[in-house]
C-alpha cells in the first residue's frame, strides 16, 4: 500500500471523478486509474462504484478513507519533521469573508515574505462550518469573529476585540437620533449576513429579548453586497467596524450610536487540541498572536 495509491484514492473520493482527480494531482487519468486498481487488487475489494458519471465509494471504500486520511497526514508530518528547520509544506486556513478581506491579507503578506516555501490554502466559511473542518482535519487553523467562546476539543485563543457598527445609508432618518437601541429597529428593514453568522445571532437575540420585530430581513453571503445594499438606502446593517471604515470616512455609510447591549465580539484563532503543530502552523499561530498584541 503506497502513499501515491492512497493519495489518488482519497482525491477520487473527494472529487467523485477520476478525471477531476487526475487534473488536481497533475497525473494522467490512466495513472490514477491504475493506482486505484492496484490498491483494490492488494486489498481484494472494490473501493468505488460508478453511478452514471458519478463515482461513489463502496462500503469498504468508506471504511478505508478514514485510515487513508490519517496515513497521508502522518506521512506529511513525518516529511516536514525530517525536513529539519526549513519551514515548508501546506497550511490550510479557515476564516469568514470579513477576515479574509480585511485582516488576513496583511498577515499573509508578512507570512509569505518570511516563509515563501509554504503553500497556503484559504477556505471561507461560517463558525459551524469551520468548527467541523477543524475536527475533520480539512483545515489546520481557523480564525473566528464571535463572542469569546470555548469549545472542548479545540484550542481557542483571543487575538483582538472586534468593535461592531450599526450602519445606515447617508440621509436615513435614524442618523438624526442621538442614540439608538433595539426598539429603534422595530419595523425597520435589516440587511444581515447569512443565518448562523455570530453577529447576526447576537442582534437577533437582542431584538427577540426586547420583542422588537424588523419589517424584513434580507441576507447576503457577502459583506460587500451588504454594504452596497445599505448605501442604496434599503435597510440597516450590523458589521464589524473594520469592514466599513472607508465607506464611513467617505460619507457613504453612517454609523449610528448604539445604546443597546454590548456585542463583545472578538477575533479568535483556533486549532484542534490533538493537531500536530507543524513548523508552518506554529509560525502562523505566533504571527497571528503578534498581530493581536499590536
Amino acid at each position: 500500500m503506497e502513499h501515491r495509491q492512497l493519495k489518488s484514492f482519497v482525491t477520487v473520493a473527494r472529487c467523485g471523478s477520476f478525471t477531476r482527480a487526475a487534473e488536481l494531482l497533475d497525473y494522467a487519468q490512466s495513472s490514477v486509474t491504475a493506482q486505484v486498481q492496484s490498491l483494490e487488487a492488494e486489498l481484494g475489494t472494490r473501493l468505488f462504484e460508478r453511478l452514471g458519471r458519478r463515482v461513489m465509494l463502496t462500503g469498504d471504500g468508506e471504511k478505508l478513507i478514514k485510515y487513508a486520511d490519517q496515513i497521508i497526514k502522518l506521512f506529511s508530518e513525518a516529511r516536514e519533521v525530517i525536513g529539519g528547520s526549513r519551514v515548508s509544506g501546506t497550511l490550510s486556513i479557515g476564516a469568514p469573508e470579513s477576515l479574509c478581506v480585511y485582516r488576513l491579507p496583511d498577515l499573509l503578506q508578512k507570512y509569505r515574505r518570511l516563509y515563501p516555501e509554504v503553500s497556503i490554502v484559504i477556505k471561507s466559511g461560517g463558525c459551524p462550518e469551520m468548527t467541523g473542518w477543524l475536527r475533520e482535519g480539512t483545515i489546520d487553523v481557523a480564525l473566528f469573529i464571535h463572542r469569546e467562546i470555548k469549545i472542548p476539543d479545540l484550542i481557542m485563543k483571543t487575538l483582538v476585540a472586534e468593535p461592531m457598527a450599526i450602519l445606515v445609508g447617508a440621509g436615513h432618518p435614524l442618523t438624526g437620533k442621538a442614540g439608538i437601541s433595539t426598539g429603534d429597529l422595530d419595523g425597520e428593514n435589516l440587511i444581515l449576513c447569512e443565518a448562523g453568522c455570530s453577529y447576526r445571532l447576537a442582534i437577533e437575540a437582542m431584538l427577540a429579548a426586547d420583542r422588537a420585530q424588523p419589517a424584513s430581513v434580507t441576507e447576503f453571503g457577502s459583506v460587500e453586497a451588504i454594504k452596497k445594499t445599505v448605501i442604496s438606502g434599503l435597510g440597516i446593517t450590523l458589521l464589524p467596524r473594520l469592514t466599513v471604515e472607508r465607506e464611513v470616512a467617505d460619507g457613504l455609510l453612517a454609523e449610528l450610536r448604539w445604546d443597546g447591549p454590548e456585542f463583545n465580539m472578538v477575533t479568535q484563532i483556533s486549532y484542534h487540541k490533538d493537531k500536530w503543530i507543524s513548523p508552518a502552523l506554529e509560525a502562523f499561530i505566533q504571527m497571528a498572536d503578534e498581530m493581536g498584541n499590536n
